[in-house]
């Protein structure tokens, strides 16, 4: 699915082609628009479950183009919808330029559109350069998946094919995206780590000057 809403249990009936998803109103609407991720983190669907053949997320047709983003969106009034989410199973800003494109095109018609960020914060390093001035905007949010309290952690639970630097690469991008966008989150999964390490990435948020979120498990 490209396009897509997310109820009920995500990973069994949970995720929605937009074409199935009824009236949108009120709605958050996902776009996801690659299969490729720099991590393969331990927790993620992923690694552990395997989704049904009409409800899958992976792109077994390839990675959708600019104009088949833009061409399933013309069918919809976004001007009733809570909030556009680039996420996926994929990392979105593997295709920033892309993105960047879709949101562009967007705005243009629906300027007040809420967008949101999901990612894994190490665009920079995928790009070779800071790419947070792109950001601003563009997002209103970025929610940036943390998982762990240092690098060594990090590196286990993402398996990062960058190495032991992603977490510190994580936290500058933190940092500096706040200089172009609104809301900056970091987050982590509940679980997935004991409270005192949760209470540990929490410090490193307020020291960032970026706010925590604690993500519900989903098994």
């Amino acid at each position: 699915m490209v396009v897509y809403t997310v109820t009920g249990n995500v990973g069994e009936a949970g995720y929605l082609d937009i074409a199935n998803s009824g009236d949108i109103t009120g709605k958050n609407i996902y776009v996801n628009m690659t299969n490729r991720c720099p991590c393969s983190c331990v927790f993620c669907l992923r690694q552990t479950k395997k989704m049904m053949e009409g409800n899958s997320l992976w792109l077994k047709g390839g990675e959708p183009s600019v104009e088949n983003v833009l061409g399933i969106f013309a069918k919809y009034d976004l001007s009733v919808i809570n909030e556009l989410v680039f996420c996926g199973y994929g990392e979105p800003l593997e295709r920033l330029h892309d993105v960047c494109k879709v949101i562009d095109e967007l705005k243009t018609k629906y300027p007040k559109l809420k967008i949101r960020l999901n990612t894994n914060g190490l665009a920079n390093l995928i790009h070779g350069e800071d790419i947070t001035p792109q950001l601003e905007g563009r997002f209103d949010t970025v929610s940036i998946s943390m998982n762990a309290p240092t690098a060594e952690e990090f590196l286990e639970l993402t398996r990062s094919r960058f190495g032991i630097k992603s977490f510190d690469a994580l936290k500058e991008f933190a940092a500096l995206a706040k200089f172009h966008v609104p809301n900056v989150i970091m987050t982590v999964v509940e679980k997935v780590m004991p409270e005192e390490k949760i209470e540990q990435c929490r410090k490193i948020c307020n020291e960032l000057g970026v706010t925590l979120r604690v993500r519900p498990f989903e098994s």
